[in-house]
């Protein structure tokens, strides 16, 4: 939901707040329609792109029953590319005015003058796919009032403290929205729009049994605020700080792993950057050069499906216009493909998975994925603990991203979580670190779980055991 989000105030905005004194202020920019106008303003010999988003962001954070902190923050941009004899020129703006639309494209063609000429370079063009028919937005966020947002977020604080008697208190609790529209037009026949909307609710409680403190966090995420579960957010921030009291360093030995549903997403965070195309290009993934070779075990399926409308990164289309599709990346553990843009994929001499991303207007579309998932198996965590017996359930990690390596594939990270015992959870375990690579987890993983769940950032969280795992503890 960060794509376009951030503060600005634009010229025109002003200028809607204002009004004039002839009539009434102006209503919004049509975004299609001025994505269409600045590509057609492309010269003979010459590729031009409109990104043009708008979006809206509310942040709000409470504490001991008052808030501490409240933002809230409009932007509307346009980011232009000009392609010109192999040369790419990019500016954009933080306004949707017609003078600066208009310096926004003289200043792209003057970039692309001192470009470096590369082959690949150029705009997408349509390539037949249809774009999904995907329904995320929902009006009622833009109404919800700032005061409903407040008593969200101090009602998920006063939750969590009444969730149990240890909870001592709530370290913060949050609650944030955004909603986003985009459109893309191009003189190569690129033409889409998109818009989406999303809400959290968050919470870290604070335990305390009077022989130490342990935390634990909880959310609910969703489209509209209506369906926020407050009692959700609070109930597993409880549990998750209350089971870890007494948490103690565990022996070292080799042990079955089980991620927890928002670890199992932060790995698959990590797996999405060696999967881009771009990495693999600039050798910074271990599976580079891999495609048809076997890199996991035979039953894991990891795919990449924007078209998924209960994946918070869904979207009809990629930052380039064209339709976004089911990619799958692993095939019963052989690897298929990697995500591409159109750039990337013209450099390795393949089409655009659609995959092309953008932090905004503000920047040129890079690669990457949306709403990766392993497909899910059929057991549930508790089925899936009681099927295997034995191992250590990981509830959270510290280092995830400085622990691991995309190009070596080496893992190291710290956790903390409970341990299993004859599919039971047991004593909970703190100050250990489990150790590995990538290559090595990609083939050792015993089971899947079914109990996917959609998280922000572009991958879904569900349990997965890892056998032969090393747990550095005592």
């Amino acid at each position: 939901m960060a794509e376009g989000a951030g503060a600005a105030t634009s010229a025109s905005a002003a200028q809607a707040a204002a009004g004039t004194a002839e009539g009434p202020p102006p209503g919004p920019v049509d975004l299609v329609t001025l994505a269409d106008q600045v590509a057609g303003w492309a010269r003979d010999g010459e590729q031009v792109e409109a990104y043009v988003a708008r979006g809206t962001h509310t942040s709000v954070r409470v504490f001991g029953g008052e808030v501490e902190s409240l933002s809230s923050a409009q932007s509307e941009g346009v980011g232009v590319r000009v392609v010109v004899g192999h040369r790419q020129g990019f500016a954009y703006a933080a306004s949707l005015a017609p003078e600066a639309v208009a310096e926004v494209l003289a200043e792209a063609r003057d970039n692309a003058r001192f470009g470096e000429a590369d082959e690949h370079l150029g705009l997408a063009t349509p390539d037949g796919v249809a774009p999904a028919d995907l329904d995320l937005w929902r009006p009622e966020l833009a109404a919800f009032p700032t005061g409903r947002k407040v008593e969200l977020a101090l009602a998920v604080e006063a939750a969590t403290r009444a969730a149990d008697p240890r909870i001592k208190g709530v370290e913060s609790a949050d609650y944030g929205d955004s909603a986003f529209e985009a459109a893309i037009s191009s003189s190569t026949g690129v033409r889409a729009s998109s818009r989406r909307t999303g809400c959290s609710l968050w919470a870290s409680a604070l335990a305390d049994d009077g022989r130490g403190t342990q935390t634990g966090s909880g959310y609910s995420v969703a489209r509209s605020p209506h369906d926020l579960d407050v009692g959700k957010a609070a109930g597993d921030a409880a549990e998750r700080a209350t089971r870890l009291l007494g948490a103690t360093k565990p022996p070292s030995q080799r042990l079955t792993v089980f991620l927890e549903p928002p670890v199992t997403a932060s790995l698959l965070g990590i797996v999405s950057s060696v999967l881009s195309g771009m990495a693999a290009l600039k050798g910074r993934s271990f599976l580079a050069g891999r495609v048809g070779e076997v890199v996991a075990v035979g039953d894991l399926t990891l795919v990449d499906d924007p078209t998924d409308p209960d994946a918070y990164g869904a979207t009809s289309f990629d930052a380039e216009g064209l339709a976004t599709r089911r990619n799958v990346l692993i095939d019963g553990g052989v690897l298929r493909q990697f995500l591409q843009n159109t750039y990337t994929g013209r450099r390795s001499g393949l089409a655009s998975t659609a995959s092309a991303v953008r932090a905004g207007y503000r920047s040129t579309p890079g690669v990457g994925a949306r709403a990766l998932t392993l497909v899910p198996g059929p057991l549930d965590q508790s089925e899936l603990l009681a099927a295997i017996g034995d191992g250590l359930l990981v509830q959270s990690v510290t280092g995830m991203h400085s622990g691991v390596n995309a190009t070596t594939g080496d893992f190291s990270v710290g956790v903390q979580g409970l341990m299993v015992r004859g599919g039971q959870l047991a004593e909970p375990v703190r100050e250990a670190t489990i150790a590995s690579t990538l290559q090595a987890m990609l083939g050792d993983v015993v089971a899947v779980g079914g109990d996917r769940e959609w998280l922000p950032g572009g991958a879904a969280g569900l349990t997965l055991a890892i056998g032969g795992v090393t747990l550095s503890g005592s």
